[in-house]
């Protein structure tokens, strides 16, 4: 890199950054055109014609619970096997699913857990103890937010490193030596 400062009269420093600033703004919006991609995907479960036809109700509805989804998502499965011929999902089988997984949902581990990762808490479990699992819940919660805080602290930059003059890597300790 040094070479071509100093051998091309042609490239300015400023030149040479610009372009550097470029190769990477235009890497980070293509990697965040990916991931915006990609979340669609995470976030709805399309069935098959196949698994339309062949799907295990209550299987799929306990998952559906362990995930704390509320009754309302069973339209997604109607509008999914809606154009297949013969194929209806059964809600009563799948709310028998769905209320097994609950059970397992509503644990004060559970929502300990998803506190302490970071996952919104869905209201879907019964009213009966529900401080207790709203205490385990903010109390993972809590965690969760003191240690995204510290790592922030730790950060030389708000978002991580980032690229130095003439597109060295920053290295918060000197040069290495």
């Amino acid at each position: 890199m040094t070479n071509i400062i100093k051998t091309s009269p042609l490239l300015s420093v400023s030149t040479i950054n610009s372009i550097y600033k470029f190769k990477s703004w235009s890497a980070f919006s293509l990697m965040g055109a990916a991931l915006f991609a990609l979340s669609g995907c995470a976030t709805t479960q399309s069935l098959t014609p196949q698994q339309c036809q062949a799907s295990n109700w209550q299987e799929v509805g306990y998952v559906d619970g362990l995930r704390g989804r509320s009754g309302d998502y069973f339209g997604h499965y109607i509008n999914s096997c809606a154009s297949v011929v013969g194929a209806m999902p059964n809600r009563i089988i799948w709310e028998q699913g769905r209320q097994q997984g609950i059970k397992k949902y509503c644990t004060e581990l559970n929502a300990y857990k998803l506190g302490r990762e970071g996952y919104d808490w869905q209201p879907v479990c019964p009213l009966n103890g529900i401080e207790k699992l709203e205490e385990a819940y903010s109390q993972g919660r809590y965690y969760y937010i003191r240690q995204r805080d510290l790592d922030n602290l730790r950060a030389p930059y708000p978002f991580g490193y980032g690229s130095g003059r003439f597109g060295y890597p920053y290295r918060p300790f000197g040069y290495g030596w």
